[in-house]
C-alpha cells in the first residue's frame, strides 16, 4: 500500500508538470493580437448619426455613445472598442457600409493594439 501511495504521489507530481506545460501554450493562445476600432471626425456626419452607430454596432447606451461622439468631435478620433481581428474587421465594414448607405463620410478604421 505504501508503495502505491508513493507511486500515486509521483503521478500527481507528473500531472502538475503536465498541467504547467499545457498552461503555457493556452496562455500564449490567449495573447492573440487585439485591434482597436476607431471612429474619425469629419465636418459632415451629424453627431446624432455617430451616436446611433455607436449604439447599434457597439452596444453602447445613449449616454456612453454621446460621450464617445463628443470625444471624436473634440479630439478627432476615439477608440470605440477592442476586438479580435475578425470582429474588428466586421465592425469596421458594418459601420462603413451603414454610413455610405446613409450618405455620410464617416470613417471607421482599425489598428493593432
Amino acid at each position: 500500500m505504501q508503495h502505491m501511495g508513493g507511486l500515486a504521489m509521483s503521478q500527481n507530481h507528473d500531472n502538475d508538470t503536465d498541467q504547467n506545460i499545457l498552461t503555457k501554450p493556452k496562455s500564449q493562445a490567449r495573447r492573440a493580437p487585439l485591434y482597436k476600432v476607431l471612429l474619425l471626425n469629419d465636418d459632415y456626419t451629424p453627431m446624432e448619426f455617430v451616436v446611433a452607430v455607436l449604439e447599434r454596432f457597439f452596444g453602447m447606451s445613449h449616454a456612453q455613445a454621446f460621450d464617445i461622439m463628443l470625444t471624436v468631435h473634440k479630439k478627432g478620433v476615439a477608440v470605440v472598442g477592442v476586438f479580435s481581428h475578425e470582429i474588428a474587421e466586421t465592425k469596421v465594414a458594418q459601420v462603413m457600409d451603414f454610413a455610405r448607405r446613409h450618405q455620410h463620410p464617416l470613417q471607421c478604421t482599425m489598428e493593432k493594439e
